[in-house]
């Protein structure tokens, strides 16, 4: 599965389109870069049609929400559904705002995903009305364990179902569903959570994996998933010998994306499929 869909990533140098949030947009930008892809950021309602038109994916991401941009999602993501190109939805803090549920319930309605992914507790949100968000992190009572694992594959396979959508759900559990199938990804480290964008940085990474890859939004996600959480597994040994901290490790996340290789990931990745 990997060897397939990195090469096609390679070979096809996917141009992702990504209207994200203002944070993290260099990070997201870099590591589409790094992972095969190439970036544009283009936010402007007089310029989406045409952006969305040659690029072969589109990332939505709400992190920094306002009316501009969001006149833009919706345009970009109508776009995008009529040339047939995936698109993918990282609801960021849905939950916490009304503005945001508001907006999440909007393009949920006007845009067709292939893709949602965020953390358990905006997917909560977005498939009952209801969870513990916090802010933009989701809620520890939420999180994926041994014990509530199950409840979550039936809760993403649900909500892939009622979307159409593979639903993602990252966390120290990370699970890839659509509504037969799911991947449990066990990769990734803890440190990842203390780096600003690294879910945003996730998406982008899908965004570049579908892209490339859109005859297989399933698999192409879970490869993406499990990139992530290896580079990070590996950005965090190399940190140790470097003394490093955050900042570092959110550099060696980015070095360690550029370099990885199809044969890495496969003998790396932690992936279950149920």
């Amino acid at each position: 599965m990997f060897n397939t869909i990195m090469e096609k990533v390679q070979a096809k140098t996917p141009l992702v389109h990504s209207i994200t949030n203002y944070v993290t947009v260099n990070d997201c930008a870099n590591i589409i870069l790094a992972s095969g892809g190439s970036p544009i950021m283009a936010d402007d309602i007089n310029e989406v049609d045409d952006i969305t038109s040659i690029c072969s994916s589109l990332v939505i991401n709400i992190g920094t929400l306002n009316e501009r941009t969001i006149k833009s999602m919706a345009a970009a993501g109508k776009k995008a559904n009529k040339l047939g190109h995936p698109v993918v939805f990282d609801p960021v803090g849905a939950g916490a705002s009304q503005l945001r549920n508001a907006t999440a319930a909007m393009l949920l309605k006007e845009v067709k995903f292939s893709v949602i992914r965020g953390n358990i507790s905006e997917i909560n949100f977005l498939a009952s009305g209801s969870s513990n968000t916090q802010g933009v992190d989701a809620s520890a009572t939420e999180a994926v364990t041994a014990a509530n694992i199950e409840s979550v594959i039936t809760l993403a396979k649900a909500f892939a179902q009622t979307t159409g959508a593979v639903i993602a759900i990252s966390g120290a559990t990370d699970i890839v569903a659509d509504s037969g199938r799911s991947y449990i990804i066990k990769n990734g480290h803890p440190m990842m959570s203390r780096v600003t964008g690294s879910g945003c940085m996730l998406t982008a990474v899908i965004g570049s994996y579908i892209g490339a890859n859109s005859d297989k939004i399933l698999e192409a996600t879970a490869a993406a998933v499990a990139a992530m959480g290896f580079c990070g597994e590996l950005a965090y040994e190399k940190l140790g010998e470097l003394n490093g901290g955050t900042s570092t490790y959110r550099m060696l996340l980015i070095d360690y994306m550029s370099k990885l290789n199809a044969q890495t990931l496969k003998d790396g990745a932690k992936i279950e499929i149920r």
